[in-house]
């Protein structure tokens, strides 16, 4: 079968890479067209029709000012499937250009198979609309989705979470704390990781509130975990006179051996949950109040953060604009470095969150589900 998949970050690229490999286990024949990045590439063995980082705006101000970058991609996009006629359209979240698509391609009568849900429960709910009318399979990745998706008349699958996946992986071949400090040139102190996102605009807005707080802590050294689409050159720029290491190809293990993290809210804050390593979820965006209110008023739930999303509890800070300021991140960030009761109960409420999550392969999952 010829398959035509869409991931527009970092995150995407990485889940979609392994969804690819288990369609190629089932299907060893597969074909692959897609917008994506270098990890899908490197399974796929051809090049991304558009890379993601040439897509990655974020909000509202940032879209309208690329509008035409981002028509631009759509028509390629169109102009893909229509010459190759793919038998499934496969969609990685990235909803706002994701939900365009899949109309099109169900206009077409090519099946779409959406992997990794929009976070449409936390605001936007409108678009499950066009979700009812234009996905005709969608695959979550976070155990409480189903049971919203029924209560508004669309039957979705818990697959299991590919963060599961990837960690556990990947845990299996991390270094020990020397080994990791002397291939990587760093000192032999504790460590406080830095993970500020992987779009510029989020690295803009948190790494230097970042840096800050964490140099209040001179005991302990600070360490960015790079993302792969961004230039040495920006971290520099947000740096000024701060040497801090970047560390590239390896957020896992530096998250896994830091003893706290500063976490840019995201998928990465489920990450560093599962890698068991205490955490402050900063976002601070632009910093308003007034944007800050206005946003409270569309989200629909009590938290922003996948890990107190998904058990339902506060079991990490979540620092949202305004109120992500050097002070309330220190604040958090100082009792999770000692052996606290706040420490020890985020590392409570992270076991209860792997246990939510179960122990499923869920890219297996799914290429059984798109293949069938």
């Amino acid at each position: 079968m010829k398959y035509f998949l869409i991931a527009g970050e970092a995150s995407g690229d990485l889940h979609a890479s392994h969804l690819i490999a288990s369609l190629k286990q089932l299907d060893p024949q597969a074909e692959f067209r897609f917008l994506g990045g270098d990890l899908m590439a490197a399974v796929a063995g051809t090049q991304p029709i558009i890379h993601y980082r040439d897509m990655a705006y974020m909000g509202f101000a940032d879209v309208v000012k690329h509008l035409g970058k981002i028509l631009g991609f759509l028509g390629t996009a169109r102009r893909a499937i229509d010459e190759w006629q793919p038998g499934a359209l496969i969609l990685v979240d990235y909803p706002s250009f994701n939900l365009k698509v899949a109309k099109y391609a169900h206009n077409l009568g090519v099946p779409v198979h959406y992997f990794i849900s929009p976070k449409v429960w936390v605001w936007k709910e409108w678009r499950v609309k066009e979700i009812r009318r234009y996905v005709d399979h969608m695959y979550c990745i976070l155990p409480f989705e189903p049971d919203w998706y029924l209560e508004r008349d669309y039957k979705a699958t818990y697959v299991g979470n590919p963060t599961v996946q990837e960690v556990s992986e990947a845990s299996k071949h991390f270094p020990g704390f020397g080994h990791f400090i002397e291939e990587n040139g760093l000192p032999d102190r504790p460590i406080i990781a830095l993970v500020p996102g992987s779009r510029v605009r989020e690295i803009r807005d948190n790494l230097p509130l970042m840096l800050q707080a964490a140099s209040r802590h001179p005991q302990y050294q600070a360490v960015i975990a790079g993302a792969p689409s961004i230039e040495d050159r920006l971290y520099q720029e947000v740096m000024g006179d701060n040497v801090v290491p970047v560390l590239r190809d390896a957020t896992y293990p530096l998250v896994h051996h830091a003893r706290a993290a500063l976490v840019t809210s995201g998928t990465a804050t489920l990450e560093t949950a599962l890698l068991g390593t205490p955490q402050v979820a900063c976002y601070r965006f632009n910093g308003s109040k007034w944007s800050y209110n206005f946003y409270r008023r569309l989200l629909t739930g009590k938290y922003v953060t996948l890990p107190n999303l998904i058990t339902d509890d506060a079991i990490i800070p979540e620092l949202l604009m305004h109120l992500c300021t050097v002070d309330s991140i220190d604040g958090h960030l100082k009792q999770l470095l000692e052996d606290s009761p706040e420490r020890t109960a985020m590392l409570d409420g992270y076991r209860r969150l792997a246990a939510r999550l179960g122990t499923d392969i869920c890219t297996d999952t799914a290429a059984r589900l798109i293949f069938s």
